[in-house]
């Protein structure tokens, strides 16, 4: 039985604000445009919402990170026990500190990082995926679940909530699968990108199913071939990301009105990559597509506008 080592009596471990600000830096060097969303937020939520960015990056990098090839079954077992005493109030370093704070201010649950432990266990042992469907688990995992981790950190508007007897209450939406959904589509639009990326390592989360569609093969994407095929592919691909995300769009007016701008900037941002690709002409394999800072800025009036209208 994997027991975790007594780090107690090893050193002393940095101070709450020490901590946050370590999370701080690390979203900010490692993924600008949801930092530019977090910073839009209010301090204590964007804190936290740094804190659990952190802990996302740090389990996604034991599958995918520089040491990938040491990871185990047993490293994510120790992981997910490490994540019991996070839970517990018990940190092993440095970057649980700002958890553990984040943890005492907003109603947390574990299952959504158990779920995203699962998914890298999934990267562990499946480099292709046949069907859609297959694929949506694995990015419900990795992904969907960052959005049940930060919506009670976001917050939920109490005055939409009415008493059941009210003739005249409003039409309210409960955020959860929207939030889920952000986080799915957000996976989608990664993979897209990064499809030679993950090509180099062997690995093709384009569904096979779709390949076989378009009559693209495994072989064409390994030698990274960008013909009418793979437009028509990644067309079809880009249409369903953004499918995904106009479904989560309901459940922001959900949210506590200081989350709503900040979570339509977010979500406009990360969907403008989707614009890149198509003005890269879908050629992922030699373009990285990134919103440059200026369009960046061009998004924000219109995500306030939506804040405050839909």
């Amino acid at each position: 039985m994997l027991k975790l080592p007594d780090y107690s009596c090893v050193k002393s471990l940095a101070s709450v604000e020490d901590s946050y600000e370590m999370c701080r830096q690390i979203t900010a060097k490692y993924s600008k445009t949801f930092y530019l969303g977090t910073m839009l937020m209010p301090e204590e939520k964007r804190r936290a919402i740094w804190a659990i960015y952190v802990w996302c990056r740090r389990t996604d990098e034991l599958v995918d990170g520089p040491r990938a090839s040491f990871t185990t079954d047993e490293t994510l077992d120790h992981w997910e026990l490490e994540l019991e005493s996070i839970f517990a109030g018990h940190p092993i370093d440095d970057l649980d500190v700002a958890l553990i704070d984040a943890l005492s201010r907003f109603p947390l649950d574990i299952q959504p990082f158990r779920d995203m432990i699962a998914g890298q266990r999934m990267d562990l042992y499946r480099s292709r995926y046949e069907t859609f469907e297959e694929l949506n688990l694995y990015c419900y995992r990795v992904a969907g679940t960052v959005g049940l981790m930060t919506t009670p950190v976001m917050g939920v508007d109490d005055s939409l909530r009415t008493a059941p007897w009210d003739l005249y209450q409003k039409d309210t939406v409960d955020p959860t699968e929207q939030a889920i959904a952000l986080g799915i589509a957000n996976q989608l639009v990664n993979i897209l990108r990064d499809v030679g990326e993950d090509a180099r390592r062997g690995r093709i989360y384009l569904p096979l199913e779709d390949l076989a569609l378009f009559k693209y093969t495994e072989a064409d994407l390994m030698n990274q071939v960008v013909d009418e095929r793979w437009r028509e592919l990644m067309r079809f691909q880009i249409q369903r990301a953004r499918k995904v995300y106009t479904s989560a769009e309901s459940g922001i007016q959900s949210l506590s009105p200081d989350a709503r701008f900040p979570v339509w900037a977010a979500l406009m941002l990360y969907s403008g990559i989707l614009n890149m690709i198509e003005q890269n002409d879908y050629d992922v394999f030699r373009k990285r597509a990134y919103v440059p800072a200026y369009k960046k800025l061009l998004y924000l009036p219109i995500a306030r506008l939506r804040a405050s209208v839909l």
